[in-house]
């Protein structure tokens, strides 16, 4: 049981501000759009939902699989409202709207469940229509030089996400925990650095990288709600993986033909 918890623990503080700080370079190397990307694959999420597994049962895990297909469509709304908003307002105006839109989308899709195949569906649909409302070329790169606080306060701030939404499952029940599994960490973090170092058109290539990796998390979290409870096993995690990294792929290529 000690062991179990050293893991846990492990997950908690060390993976999820080593993965922030990953999207971030990349995105220094490669541009916005990719580091979106990148955040698109569950690397917040799957370690709580591991987590969820390890410490409440399979049961528990499979149920908050399907409420975090319905936090990414939240996080979608996030996205889209923040671009929207990004047009005409300051980081810290697109971030209060954006964080509103997505508390506001969870309190609806709370209040009126699609179950599994029903929030996959919801899901794909929102990212679709963002996609559609963030097309566009991408403006030119720019180089920038980052405050050398910025990458600890990222990496800061999503420990700190996870910690509390990891603490907060036991009394949330697996639904809310599924949703604000969810939460959107690396997209408020990357947006709002983002829009204050590269300008509101570095904001949009992101955000359209965020969402592109909705189809990738959405495939991941249907097989580990509908296979975890018969299976009864871990390895599901890693076939979930095999199956969103070969769709994320493919969405990389999309995403680089369309921008």
């Amino acid at each position: 049981m000690d062991e179990l918890r050293w893991i846990i623990f492990i997950l908690k503080i060390v993976l999820s501000p080593v993965l922030i700080a990953c999207a971030t370079l990349i995105g220094r190397r490669w541009g916005p759009g990719v580091s979106g990307w990148f955040t698109g694959f569950p690397f917040v999420s799957a370690p709580i939902s591991i987590i969820f597994a390890l410490q409440n049962g399979f049961g528990f895990a499979a149920d908050a699989a399907g409420g975090t297909i319905g936090g990414q469509t939240c996080v979608c709304v996030f996205a889209i409202v923040y671009f929207l908003a990004a047009k005409r307002l300051k980081w810290y105006f697109c971030l209060a709207a954006s964080l509103a839109a997505f508390l506001a989308a969870a309190w609806l899709w709370k209040s009126a469940p699609l179950g599994l195949s029903g929030s996959a569906i919801g899901l794909c649909l929102v990212a679709l229509l963002g996609l559609f409302l963030l097309r566009g070329r991408d403006a030119a790169k720019t180089k920038t030089f980052s405050n050398r606080w910025d990458l600890p306060l990222r990496m800061s701030a999503s420990c700190l996400v996870v910690l509390l939404v990891t603490g907060f499952s036991s009394i949330a029940g697996p639904l809310w925990s599924g949703i604000f599994s969810a939460f959107p960490v690396f997209g408020l973090i990357l947006a709002t650095f983002t829009h204050i170092e590269d300008g509101k058109e570095a904001v949009r290539p992101l955000l359209r990288g965020y969402i592109f990796g909705s189809f990738g998390i959405a495939a991941f979290y249907a097989l580990i709600a509908s296979l975890l409870p018969v299976l009864q096993s871990l390895w599901i995690y890693a076939v979930a993986g095999v199956v969103t990294m070969g769709l994320n792929a493919l969405t990389l290529r999309l995403m680089q033909k369309s921008g």
